[in-house]
């Protein structure tokens, strides 16, 4: 039976977070709270972590999947080019709430990016997210814990029991939020395109349009 660890959404157990951490540089999968939904983190750089999280989602190889970061400076690392208005929304939206589509660099996973060379890419705000992606040290994926085109999980007792026995890990901090995801936008385009309105209105991204 997969343990469980009940962990303090607002101050996070550094244990706790190196446990999991620990877990995902070993290439394991860990079930963790983000600010809407309870999401399924591993190493985004190793590609067999990143296939057994699709194996667990049983989610189409098709479907590419977003990643965390800590801290803006690690986008480079991990896309080839930023446009300037990409960046100066990364500063005023971070961290959270909204995704950011990139042109991808090579090295990344070709099962993170399933063939569409671009990634989409989040700084963390919930503080047990933001701190295990520091603890790992570079980018974990943070794709929902659900079974694909199943319902998202806000709390740990609607987990699918599927998801739950096939992860290494579970952080659980109780009851999330729910609500809007993530708004999504294509810096791949120009003008960039809003792909999903989210908890951040376009209006807000783009006044002046």
């Amino acid at each position: 039976m997969t343990a469980v660890l009940k962990i303090n959404p607002r101050e996070p157990d550094p244990g706790a977070i190196a446990r999991a951490a620990t877990f995902i540089a070993r290439g394991g999968c860990v079930v963790f709270p983000t600010r809407c939904l309870y999401g399924l983190a591993a190493d985004a750089l190793q590609a067999r972590a990143v296939e057994r999280v699709f194996a667990i989602k049983e989610r189409p190889d098709r479907s590419p999947l977003l990643v965390l970061i800590d801290h803006p400076s690690r986008v480079d690392a991990i896309a080839q080019s930023v446009p300037d208005t990409a960046r100066q929304l990364m500063t005023r939206f971070w961290p959270g709430n909204l995704t950011v589509i990139v042109p991808a660099r090579p090295h990344l996973p070709p099962a993170l990016t399933a063939g569409t060379q671009t990634i989409g890419i989040r700084q963390a705000g919930h503080p047990v997210a933001a701190a295990l992606v520091r603890s790992v040290g570079g980018p974990i994926t943070g794709t929902s814990a659900n079974l694909s085109g199943g319902p998202g999980c806000r709390d740990i007792q609607s987990l699918d029991p599927q998801v739950a026995n096939r992860v290494d890990l579970i952080l659980d901090c109780g009851p999330l939020a729910g609500g809007q995801g993530s708004t999504v936008i294509d810096t791949t385009q120009a003008p960039i395109v809003v792909l999903r309105e989210g908890s951040i209105p376009a209006k807000e991204l783009f006044p002046t349009r």
